[in-house]
């Protein structure tokens, strides 16, 4: 069972996200919260699997309460997904840098919001819906007064470990890689933690920004997803 908790300091908000999960089996909502403050603590208190972690909200920002859980050198981190409108939440490049496992957008349907879930509860993090390509695309854009000679070089991957890079960037669940590849799931883990080592890289998504980064052939015109990002 997947523990969540919301954090949003609007009720509508926080109920909503509660009724869109009351039906999902493997997902259960243990606890709710107006605050960062009030997230991290109940965060640790209720032993949450995943927060849902809005950025702008009195009396603790979400920022600054990612990076308080979410940051690989907290111990015990758990995974935060940053609830945005994406629209006005410039933020949401800070709260990426702090930790976050990824985004989703406030009005986001059902199927997506029990999607993000699981993809973060296994650690996946969220590469998938369609907007994160523009999301991506910018922070690799704010992150590039670092030169690029100071980033790992893409000569570090072999050929298939290149392809997954790729099939990230497209969007793609280690499921869809292996098939695509015509791969085993497994073997698809293997190669990505290997991809992870060898470029010093957090998760997933940080890999993602290094391939934009890097400009790899073939991630500036991945098609970008249409279908909210689900499985």
């Amino acid at each position: 069972m997947i523990r969540v908790l919301i954090a949003d300091d609007q009720l509508v908000v926080r109920s909503g996200f509660k009724l869109f999960l009351r039906d999902e089996r493997d997902i259960e909502v243990v606890g709710e919260a107006a605050s960062g403050v009030e997230a991290v603590r109940k965060a640790r208190e209720l032993s949450a699997d995943v927060v849902l972690m809005d950025i702008r909200m009195p009396g603790g920002d979400g920022i600054t309460a990612t990076r308080e859980l979410a940051v690989s050198t907290v111990i015990d981190p758990i995974a935060v997904i940053i609830v945005t409108t994406f629209d006005i939440d410039e933020y949401i490049f800070g709260a990426l840098e702090s930790g976050a496992a990824g985004f989703l957008l406030k009005d986001a349907d059902p199927d997506a919001l029990a999607w993000a879930i699981r993809a973060a509860a296994r650690g996946d993090g969220l590469v998938s819906p369609s907007v994160t390509r523009r999301v991506i695309t910018e922070f690799a854009r704010r992150q590039q007064p670092k030169a690029l000679d100071m980033l790992p070089s893409p000569e570090l991957l072999t050929s298939r470990e290149l392809d997954i890079v790729q099939a990230l960037a497209r969007g793609m669940s280690n499921q869809e890689i292996a098939d695509e590849l015509h791969l085993e799931i497994g073997t698809v883990k293997t190669h990505l933690n290997r991809i992870t080592t060898k470029l010093g890289m957090r998760d997933r998504l940080q890999t993602v920004v290094w391939a934009f980064q890097q400009n790899l052939p073939g991630i500036r015109d991945v098609p970008i997803a249409s279908n909210g990002g689900c499985e």
